[in-house]
């Protein structure tokens, strides 16, 4: 664990943290018993707060992030930048280089999101395209802003072979009111991709992110993807070829919102947040209860506020 000295050693601290993972940091102002700064992600901007005092020692409070998925970004990313500064072994400890071996990655986008779809991607990769991904600035697309995905997408597709599934809101729902569970919805989703992937590339080698049960994805698969050998693991976009697959993910979820808000005259915040709740509200009104299911994830709790 990284131990600070004072708030503005912390402050320093976190900040080398987020702008090593390409998240802007704003300066920070001072607060009582404290600091506080902004950062932006997907621009989106998020208050930080670092408290110092006698009782409670040096204290970094999130708890003015409302959004999930992005919260769990900065959790995630303040856990491994603390790593980072306690040992230069860490490698032996799960964060090695990836083999050189063809390997498919595959990620989702808007599965936190109560507007839009839900869309799967899957990107193939030998030795040589993963240095060129790494080369173009592949990374966790949570990690990006809308127009450096944009750009990195194009040069994925150019690169790559791969596999997007869009699964729309009104899909979504009856799949949902089908399986009744989100990881098995998730691992349905991840397997068709990789099924698709498989008819184009000779790959055995698959990994995903982890959001449940590895046997959610294998029991989902068919014949050909069944004897496939594959990895989940938490923090899987740090591999570059489901970062890849991330990249496009977010890009293809992006694209269907700005649709969406083309055809209904609404801007559909991202996320859950209190700002997604009026706007479903206000979507309500203009349109009608029963059109939700064209544009929501109707399982959020959400819906029952409606």
């Amino acid at each position: 664990m990284y131990m600070a000295t004072d708030k503005y050693n912390y402050y320093e601290y976190l900040k080398s943290v987020f702008e090593s993972s390409g998240i802007e940091v704003s300066l920070y102002q001072d607060i009582n018993y404290g600091l506080q700064f902004s950062i932006i992600i997907n621009e989106k901007k998020y208050l930080i707060r670092v408290y110092d005092n006698k009782k409670n020692g040096i204290k970094c409070d999130l708890s003015q992030i409302k959004d999930e998925e992005a919260l769990q970004l900065i959790e995630d990313l303040l856990h491994t930048g603390s790593l980072k500064m306690v040992s230069a072994d860490i490698k032996a400890e799960g964060k090695a280089e990836e083999p050189d071996y063809g390997l498919i990655g595959t990620d989702e986008s808007g599965k936190g999101d109560y507007f839009g779809p839900l869309v799967i991607a899957g990107v193939y990769a030998d030795a040589e395209i993963k240095k060129k991904l790494k080369e173009i600035g592949a990374a966790d697309s949570k990690t990006l802003s809308d127009s450096r995905i944009r750009k990195l997408a194009e040069e994925i597709t150019g690169i790559c072979k791969y596999s997007v599934v869009i699964i729309g809101n009104k899909r979504y729902n009856e799949l949902y009111d089908g399986i009744k569970n989100l990881n098995k919805l998730l691992a349905w989703g991840h397997a068709r991709v990789i099924e698709n992937m498989l008819e184009v590339v000779d790959c055995s080698n698959v990994l995903s992110d982890q959001f449940g049960s590895p046997d959610l994805i294998k029991n989902a698969l068919l014949e050909k993807g069944r004897h496939i050998r594959l990895e989940q693991r938490h923090r899987a976009e740090e591999n570059v070829v489901v970062a890849a697959a991330s990249i496009l993910a977010r890009h293809e979820y992006v694209k269907a919102m700005n649709k969406l808000a083309e055809e209904y005259g609404i801007e559909f915040p991202k996320g859950s947040s209190s700002l997604v709740t009026e706007a479903a509200k206000q979507f309500v009104l203009l349109h009608g209860k029963d059109k939700l299911s064209n544009v929501a994830k109707l399982h959020f709790v959400i819906t029952g506020k409606l």
